[in-house]
């Protein structure tokens, strides 16, 4: 049965509507958001709290998942991803991957992909940011970034220059495993990489533990639902389990008008002013194209009338690559293995956390080293470069401009590897009955933060409105991409064979030393079990039209009024960073914005 919830995560004012139930006030807003997520619900909290005679209506397909242990429980992260908290969009069958299919997490429940993600809180390099407004982007450069992810965060002990009075928190972890203090000696004692403790403003490049979105008091994962939510006015009104078709949009002079949105069941809201689109770097170009705006074939193929020609919808789809190793480690050392396979263990852990104790339950502290190519060849990154010029040669693209221009830059990561305190990888903890089982371990996930892999994402001809959206991210289908994750993989292995990590463990679990050892087999490995980090972005890019872009400056979609989208799909250019404080800041430009126009400023 439909309910209305006021809810009390924090005494909950604004109002969460379950299915089929009647939303109070009716069916007409002055601001629609879709999508109830990362952005979705930074941006409508702010909304009401500074526009506070405005009706706000957020609308999210998925439920709320407010009390999902899932979700709150920090050492519990990974365990929503494929559940009913999650869309698991699957790409296309990769060609270079063997037409291997990657599945894509995507947040089904208020908080979106900030209620599913893995925890970790970054920013890119500066230069990154400051390239948005070169581009095009007045007012996004980095200072102006800088400042609006700072006003989304409370980093408790951070260093000066962090946020203080920001919803969401970030901490470093109580819970450390020991055997993680030997990650940072051994990598800063190869290829000139420095100790890094301060990563976030600006200057990623080193090895240092890495902050969590984490509350420090409940010890819960810190997100948009339950961080963000609480603070909005009961002029804000969120519709869960409710899903939007389309964007309905009316002429207006030369430019088109958001009305209101259509749901699946036939049901209109009217949008007295705007309509702003918040459903992600995957759902939000679709429903741009499911309401008349995109490219002409892609519309006539859905039997869709054009009402806006905007071939940059959909297109530009960058992603995050990885492929990890892992190693078993010593028997003396706890490893949060230890939770999974030793119940008595678990018990005690969860008994800690029950009592406000540091347990394996918070998750743990865990390391990361952002790295150019010199640093990660160990030299002349030359032949890298230019297998980069011979990838793009003649690319008028001004992304893949900028990638090559980045290369020059040491400050700029190119690869990202998270050391972490038990199993991660594609072989499997070791099974009953194996010599293995109950051995603790730890991994290196590698990350490849500037892929020249570009895809795109588009509606399903066949079943537009409800179908799965037709994903091709083109995963490795250029040299440059392949061995530049081989590099980053020998690297790994290296640092693992350095002290003192080479102490702590015991041998090599995947691949295994005597599995691989030459380039062609670590590119079959590669093949084999390359991943993503489930960071799509740029699909609605806030580039000029010319360039390929999707929104103007104000996030303001080409050819409409008052349409926006303000998400991860708007990032011009693809960032070295685990893209949620970026997303965030976002939303709080995009909040500045629309409240200064709703006042008429």
């Amino acid at each position: 049965m439909a309910r209305l919830l006021l809810c009390s995560v924090q005494l909950l004012v604004a109002r969460i509507v379950g299915v089929g139930a009647q939303a109070p006030g009716g069916s007409t807003y002055d601001y629609v958001i879709v999508g109830g997520g990362t952005a979705g619900l930074a941006l409508a909290t702010r909304l009401s709290l500074g526009l506070p005679n405005a009706k706000i209506v957020v609308v999210e397909a998925g439920p709320s998942g407010l009390h999902e242990d899932g979700i709150n429980v920090p050492g519990l992260k990974g365990s929503t991803i494929g559940g009913k908290y999650d869309w698991y969009f699957p790409t296309v069958p990769q060609k270079a991957l063997n037409n291997r299919v990657v599945f894509n997490p995507r947040g089904k429940v208020l908080g979106g992909s900030s209620a599913l993600n893995l925890l970790t809180w970054d920013r890119p390099a500066a230069r990154e940011i400051e390239k948005w407004k070169e581009l095009g982007n007045p007012g996004w450069g980095w200072k102006e970034m800088e400042a609006a992810m700072e006003k989304a965060e409370t980093f408790v002990g951070g260093p000066p220059g962090s946020g203080t009075r920001g919803p969401i928190y970030a901490l470093y972890n109580r819970q450390q495993a020991p055997f993680l203090n030997a990650v940072a000696p051994a990598v800063s004692s190869l290829h000139g990489i420095p100790l890094n403790s301060d990563s976030i403003q600006g200057n990623p490049i080193g090895i240092g533990y890495q902050p969590t979105n984490v509350n420090p008091t409940s010890y819960n994962r810190s997100y948009s639902a339950n961080e963000y939510l609480p603070k909005a006015k009961s002029n804000l009104v969120v519709l869960t389990e409710t899903r939007v078709a389309k964007v309905n949009l009316k002429k207006s002079g030369k430019l088109q008008r958001a009305t209101g949105v259509t749901l699946t069941d036939g049901t209109v809201i009217t949008a007295r002013k705007e309509v702003i689109l918040s459903a992600g770097s995957i759902q939000s170009p679709n429903l741009l194209e499911l309401s008349g705006i995109g490219g002409s074939d892609i519309l006539k193929a859905a039997k869709i009338k054009q009402l806006i020609d905007l071939p940059g919808v959909g297109e530009n789809y960058q992603e995050h690559l990885l492929v990890s190793i892992s190693y078993q480690v010593r028997d003396d050392f706890i490893t949060g293995d230890r939770v999974n396979y030793n119940s008595t263990y678990r018990e005690e852990q969860w008994n800690r956390r029950l009592n406000n104790l540091s347990s394996w339950f918070d998750d743990a502290r865990f390391s990361i080293l952002f790295a150019n190519w010199r640093q990660i060849i160990g030299g002349s990154d030359n032949a890298q470069v230019a297998l980069a010029r011979s990838v793009l040669a003649g690319s008028k693209d001004v992304g893949h401009k900028w990638k090559l221009e980045q290369l020059s830059d040491p400050k700029i990561p190119q690869i990202e590897m998270i050391f972490t305190s038990r199993y991660f990888g594609n072989k499997g903890y070791p099974p009953v009955g194996s010599p293995l089982n109950g051995k603790g371990f730890m991994a290196i996930i590698v990350g490849l933060m500037h892929p020249l892999a570009t895809g795109s994402v588009h509606i399903d001809p066949a079943n537009a409105t409800l179908g799965s959206p037709i994903i091709d991210p083109k995963f490795l289908n250029n040299e440059y991409d392949i061995q530049g994750l081989i590099h980053a993989l020998k690297f790994a292995r290296k640092i693992f064979q350095t002290e003192p990590l080479k102490s702590v463990v015991v041998s090599e679990y995947e691949p295994g030393l005597d599995v691989v050892k030459t380039d062609a087999e670590w590119r079959a490995y590669l093949l084999r079990n390359m991943g993503i980090i489930f960071h799509p972005m740029c699909t609605a890019a806030m580039l000029p039209k010319k360039d390929g872009g999707v929104v103007d400056p104000k996030l303001v979609v080409y050819g409409t009024e008052n349409l926006r989208v303000v998400d991860a799909s708007v990032i011009p250019v693809q960032i070295s960073a685990h893209p949620q404080t970026v997303v965030y800041g976002i939303a709080e430009k995009a909040a500045e914005i629309i409240i200064k126009e709703g006042k008429g400023r």
